[in-house]
């Protein structure tokens, strides 16, 4: 028999596993819902951040609360914590059952339902279930019933008490510690590049031996410092220029070398092998060929003569 609960009703369980299954109506606008549980000590509080079973810790450690997941049916969409009653510690007198959604009102989720199940029979019919109403409708966050202790065995409680600070607030307010800070240099560190430090060049001093029968590793020496590149200087227009080393343009005695044609050139020495004249004039007359010798006159002015 199915046992519809009115707030603050509870019921006596006499499963052993008992499957707690959220239960609402998707639709345009609908928030998405999220099942979770706190395990309280006798202080009503938690033992530990271990305590809190949700989508980021889907199990606890003992192994005898966890979450199932989503799915969806006929009804609609499910979320579902199951807990093995007779397996949980002895500390934990209270399990809180939670409904959040994230940052958004339940007075836009329609037909939330909490049902129980019997997880070990075979019968599909629930064990208890009960309309959750939100309060004001401005709830993030629900707590739709509780599993607590009543002598060797369990009940049911109804209560649909709402949080407007969503599951952290309601998670806070029963022991579980929250550090935004952490939370915040996490997600600065996930944002920060690391650049890898380039390669260095291996020196003489990183070689290393070779064994019998092999070639020593090829190792890259430092590279000598760059030297500036040789350019000619070339001279600016319309400015005397030094001498330059190559001979010097037609029309000037040479120091040496072959002379230039149509110019006289120094007297060449008597004995002087190979020694060559300019073309177009009489070569010079030296007193060791005739010393009576002389120059007639030449002109035009001594043309009748």
């Amino acid at each position: 028999m199915t046992h519809a609960m009115l707030k603050g009703s509870n019921v006596p369980l006499e499963a052993t596993t008992v499957r707690a299954v959220l239960r609402w109506t998707p639709g345009q606008g609908v928030p998405d819902v999220d099942a979770s549980a706190l395990l309280l000590g006798p202080g009503g509080r938690v033992r530990s951040d271990e305590d809190f079973v949700f989508y980021n810790q889907p199990r606890h450690p003992a192994g005898k609360v966890w979450r199932l997941g989503k799915k969806r049916d006929a009804e609609g969409l499910t979320d579902t914590i199951q807990t093995d009653l007779t397996g949980v510690e002895p500390e934990v007198s209270r399990i809180l059952l939670v409904a959040s959604a994230d940052g958004v009102t339940f007075d836009r989720v329609q037909a939330l339902r909490i049902a129980l199940y019997d997880a070990a029979g075979s019968d599909s019919e629930a064990l208890a279930y009960f309309d959750v109403k939100p309060e004001t409708g401005q709830e993030t966050a629900l707590i739709c019933g509780e599993l607590y202790r009543r002598g060797e065995g369990w009940k049911f409680r109804a209560l649909g008490e709402g949080y407007s600070n969503g599951l952290k607030g309601l998670a806070t307010d029963f022991g579980i510690s929250v550090d935004e800070s952490e939370a915040a240099e996490e997600g600065e560190e996930a944002a920060t590049m690391t650049v890898p430090a380039p390669a260095t060049t291996n020196t003489p001093a990183q070689q290393t031996t070779a064994g019998p029968g092999q070639q020593p590793p090829e190792v890259s020496g430092p590279l000598p410092p760059e030297q500036p590149a040789g350019v000619p200087s070339q001279p600016a227009y319309g400015y005397p220029q030094q001498p330059p080393a190559t001979p010097p343009a037609y029309g000037y005695p040479q120091p040496t070398g072959r002379p230039v044609a149509g110019y006289p050139q120094a007297p060449a020495t008597a004995g002087a092998a190979g020694a060559q004249l300019g073309y177009g004039y009489p070569p010079p007359v030296t007193t060791a060929q005739d010393p009576d010798f002389q120059l007639p006159p030449q002109g035009p002015q001594f043309a009748g003569r």
